[in-house]
């Protein structure tokens, strides 16, 4: 049963209506907020077939406003240079053996974790234990590095990843509903041009079959990607 909220936020929306990006975080802006700072997320549906290895849409997109997340980050790296300098750009948690250790043993208090190439030939062998949870290094994403440091600044500024999952959709997070319009459609805009610019070459027709913008407890509002894609 909808909320008197969702139903006032109802009211607000045209659901027949594909709203260009700035008309559509404005459309979000109006609706009625919950108690707390929700996420506001875009979800994508793609013409794509998962199960074909080239058709695989990943990637990384860095916010120009942030995520508004704060994000504990785990690397793992021998101690040396790379232990180091991820220290110092503000990991929580940096280590080897013990780090491995603690994951296999089922800790996983942190939002993602990043290795060094060295530190992979170990890190490898949790594929069991932290590709579930999503949180397994992965060169395509920027987090099998040796430079550490770098790739620890970006996921703290903001760098969130997309994936697409089995039945053809990606759901990446682009801000806060405490955030300005601007910073919201900016996010949004760099997120959507990066899932355009994704596409495989294998995929004919219709790429991004639609696309929508919502806050947590909010209804979906549609958004008009013409204008990102040569769809």
């Amino acid at each position: 049963m909808p909320s008197k909220r969702y139903k006032k936020a109802l009211e607000v929306l045209d659901a027949r209506k594909a709203y260009s990006l700035k008309e559509a975080v404005g459309v979000l802006a109006k609706f009625p907020k919950a108690k707390f700072n929700e996420t506001v997320d875009l979800a994508f549906r793609l013409g794509v077939d998962p199960k074909q290895s080239d058709q695989m849409i990943r990637g990384t997109v860095p916010l120009p406003h942030g995520s508004g997340k704060t994000v504990r980050v785990l690397v793992f790296a021998r101690s040396g240079a790379g232990a180091d300098a991820a220290k110092a750009a503000g990991a929580e948690y940096v280590g080897f053996e013990d780090m491995i250790k603690k994951c296999n043993d089922g800790w996983s208090d942190f939002d993602v974790a990043i290795a060094t190439p060295e530190a992979m030939i170990e890190v490898r062998k949790l594929g069991k234990v932290l590709g579930p949870r999503g949180l397994m290094p992965n060169p395509k994403t920027g987090t099998v590095t040796d430079d550490t440091a770098r790739a620890v600044k970006e996921v703290k500024a903001g760098r969130v990843e997309f994936k697409i999952d089995k039945a053809g959709n990606v759901h990446v997070p682009v801000g806060k509903v405490s955030f300005a319009p601007n910073q919201i459609e900016e996010n949004a805009r760099a997120v959507i041009e990066a899932v355009a610019k994704a596409r495989p070459h294998s995929v004919k027709g219709t790429y991004i079959h639609s696309c929508t913008i919502s806050a947590t407890m909010s209804p979906p509002v549609r958004v008009d990607v013409r204008e990102f894609s040569n769809n």
